[in-house]
């Protein structure tokens, strides 16, 4: 009797130490470092859409399972904060793909504080595929493809001032609920679109086109803050809304300003009428998104549904 005692105790440890064995080999698995092994169990992390590809705006959504105080995330070389929903249950943040993004899996690091002021540290495998983009040729008057010494010095002059606008964006999230287009009519050019104007590769599009006659009303695609609404050389009147969080949305070839630098807006607010101003064969409205220095599709980013109103 005391021999089968011994047996089965012998039985039920290396049991536990089995259980233990899958148990941390399922964290492994799933991309966490060993010293995040405790929170594979009530950490979920997803992302939207489910195959993120070169170019593509995400949406991260944490479920930590228990309170927390604080959560950022680092991932393709950009440090991002998570926002909790009003119940804390649920942490979002919105995230970018470079078009220059190798195909792979890269780490998303996250980081932050329990509400008992004890920090963690989790680490999710998030893979990245490869979308094809076309090209198109374009002519257009040679001025823009080969300017006089005046102008060049004007376009360097530009591209300082943008530089500085784009780091002194809002750290804070001002956009509410999902992204809507600018105008309600069809797009002419996709995002991605490599452009050889007169012959010569100059560009690769970094936006998305819509047809729109001259005088069409431009809506703002979310609520923000206005930082430019001035004419340029290349995107001529150009309004730009920064939403907060890295996230700037640009409204090219304007014919009119309906805001100034400095308004607040909200969605839907009209802030420009179409026009072909700048470096463009025609009236058209181009959109940009770019999110911490890179450009991601906006027609992506329309149809990801995001917290908020």
């Amino acid at each position: 009797m005391r021999l089968r005692l011994q047996t089965l105790m012998v039985h039920l440890r290396f049991a536990r130490l089995m259980i233990c064995v899958l148990i941390l080999g399922s964290g492994l698995a799933a991309g966490q470092a060993p010293h995040a092994r405790a929170a594979t169990k009530v950490f979920i992390v997803s992302w939207t859409p489910t195959r993120l590809v070169n170019g593509s705006p995400c949406l991260f959504q944490v479920r930590p399972g228990e309170e927390l105080k604080s959560l950022t995330g680092s991932w393709l070389g950009h440090t991002f904060s998570f926002d909790p929903d009003t119940s804390r249950t649920s942490w979002t943040a919105l995230a970018g793909i470079g078009l220059d993004t190798k195909p792979g899996i890269y780490f998303l690091e996250l980081q932050g504080e329990k509400a008992q002021a004890q920090p963690f540290h989790l680490r999710q495998a998030v893979r990245i595929g490869h979308a094809i983009y076309r090209s198109i040729a374009l002519q257009v008057p040679g001025e823009f493809t080969a300017p006089p010494p005046e102008i060049v010095k004007r376009i360097e002059e530009e591209s300082d001032f943008k530089k500085k606008i784009f780091e002194t964006i809002s750290p804070a999230r001002l956009w509410s609920g999902s992204f809507t287009a600018p105008v309600g009519t069809a797009t002419t050019d996709r995002f991605g679109t490599q452009r050889k104007f007169n012959g010569v590769l100059k560009s690769v599009h970094q936006g998305l086109d819509f047809h729109a006659r001259t005088g069409t009303p431009v809506a703002a695609a979310n609520s923000g803050k206005v930082i430019v609404a001035r004419g340029l050389f290349g995107e001529g009147n150009c309004v730009m809304i920064d939403h907060g969080e890295g996230l700037i949305t640009i409204y090219m070839h304007l014919s009119e300003f309906k805001v100034h630098e400095g308004d607040t807006v909200t969605r839907g607010q009209i802030v420009a009428l179409s026009g072909g101003t700048g470096r463009a064969t025609g009236p058209h409205l181009h959109m940009g998104v770019r999110w911490q220095g890179v450009y991601v599709d906006p027609a992506s980013l329309f149809r990801l549904k995001l917290p908020g109103a």
